[in-house]
């Protein structure tokens, strides 16, 4: 088992979200309940969803700290 790609990791430090009430936030500071609200509404097509997706499972399992050593 491999542990957590540092390039990926380092994209979704970079991107930030492209609308709504968090326009413009890097999607590692969006709030904990609006990803999760996301992941029950359903996330978005293409990168962006596949960046949500990835952060949900950060921010669910604890794991914020991954980002420490990039910021």
């Amino acid at each position: 088992m491999t542990g957590p790609d540092s390039n990926e990791l380092l994209k979704l430090l970079r991107m930030r979200m492209p609308f709504g009430k968090y326009a413009d936030w890097r999607l590692i500071d969006l709030p904990e309940p609006y990803v999760v609200w996301f992941a029950g509404q359903g996330f978005p097509e293409g990168e962006l969803g596949q960046m949500l997706r990835a952060l949900y499972e950060i921010k669910v399992n604890g794991l914020e700290y991954l980002f420490d050593p990039l910021r």
